[in-house]
């Protein structure tokens, strides 16, 4: 079973260090130029995996959570990632003065943390993962 059915079936992970494992794996399965919309409550992982994807990707600067940016841009091996955090958003027409799309040069990956704060803005190809916490401290992600 490869990567994307075995997400899309869910897959339980036991520490950050495997959810980072996981998404770097996904990384080097995704075309280019993905959006991927990643949901989930506060303290799901969803930086977490976007550090997975980073790896995967050939990023090697130190990736952290741009809530008070909003979003961070960082040049890999494979792709350049840009990761989004809309938590702090308050409409989609705030997306538009942030000027993302000058980033957006191919071979790209797009990590929105909170998808539903953009609105329309939301590529309509973007991919769906759920992150949610299951059983304690396990971790739980679907592509959907």
């Amino acid at each position: 079973m490869n990567i994307l059915e075995k997400l899309r079936a869910g897959i339980t992970t036991v520490s950050a260090a495997e959810t980072r494992a996981l998404a770097a794996e996904l990384a080097a399965a995704l075309p280019p130029d993905t959006a991927l919309a990643l949901h989930g409550d506060m303290g799901v992982g969803k930086t977490t995996f976007v550090q997975g994807l980073a790896q995967g990707l050939g990023v090697r600067a130190q990736v952290t959570s741009p809530t008070f940016a909003i979003y961070s841009v960082y040049p890999g091996r494979v792709s350049k990632l840009v990761h989004l955090d809309a938590y702090r958003l308050e409409n989609e027409l705030q997306l538009e003065e942030l000027l993302l799309d000058e980033f957006l040069t191919s071979p790209w990956c797009l990590a929105i943390e909170w998808p539903e704060k953009t609105g329309t803005w939301l590529p309509k190809d973007a991919w769906h993962l759920t992150l949610s916490i299951v059983e304690g401290d396990r971790h739980r992600i679907v592509l959907r």
